[in-house]
């Protein structure tokens, strides 16, 4: 479990694809700090284990429904990337909860300065600005943030000079793609219902036709 909090920016190192996996190395002195095999570590909102690390870096395998729902398939030497360790249990929990499952894929369509903030247009289907609703929490690359506007196929998010300083959000222009988790709470609660949805309302006829 992650909080959307981005610890550091890592760079890419190293970079060895196959046909549908990946494995790549990222350099992050902080996080290699306290870092032991197995550990989880979201990459750019990407839940991924540790599987061999140095003092300065740490090297991952990416599986292949994970190259195909994200926009690590597009990482390249000397890229950047937002990181976080999973959240301790007796940690503060200061953004919200991030499961590091990439529901999807956005697209920045425009950023704009307003007053000290960046605002940012991402284009994503309905599918998940379904799971979106203002004022509601989103991960986008792994930074916690907040929804100020949903429409059927974008949302607009808002940066304070901090956040657009200490993560690759900033970095990002205009067309690049970004890995998008709608809020978890958010995903059960619209299951429930659907599942809701299809049970048949408990009538006279109902129980008679089952025997009561």
């Amino acid at each position: 479990m992650f909080t959307g909090l981005v610890e550091d920016i890592g760079i890419i190192k190293a970079v060895q694809s196959d046909r549908d996996s990946m494995k790549i190395t990222i350099q992050s002195a902080k996080i290699t700090e306290d870092v032991k095999l197995g550990d989880s570590i979201a990459v750019n909102g990407v839940c991924l284990t540790v599987t061999h690390f140095t003092q300065q870096q740490f090297t991952m395998d990416v599986m292949p429904e994970t190259v195909k729902a994200t926009n690590l398939q597009q990482l390249e030497i000397g890229d950047s990337v937002n990181l976080e360790r999973a959240m301790p249990a007796n940690g503060r929990f200061g953004g919200h909860f991030v499961a590091g499952h990439v529901d999807g894929v956005g697209k920045i369509l425009r950023k704009r300065s307003v007053a000290n903030a960046v605002y940012i247009d991402i284009e994503m289907s309905e599918e998940l600005t379904n799971f979106c609703i203002p004022k509601g929490s989103i991960t986008i690359d792994g930074t916690s943030l907040t929804l100020f506007h949903v429409e059927a196929n974008s949302v607009t998010i808002s940066l304070i000079p901090h956040t657009y300083k200490e993560t690759v959000l900033g970095m990002k222009r205009v067309g690049a793609i970004v890995n998008i988790e709608t809020d978890l709470v958010g995903k059960y609660i619209i299951g429930q219902l659907k599942k809701g949805q299809t049970t048949p309302a408990i009538t006279r006829d109902y129980l008679a036709q089952h025997g009561f």
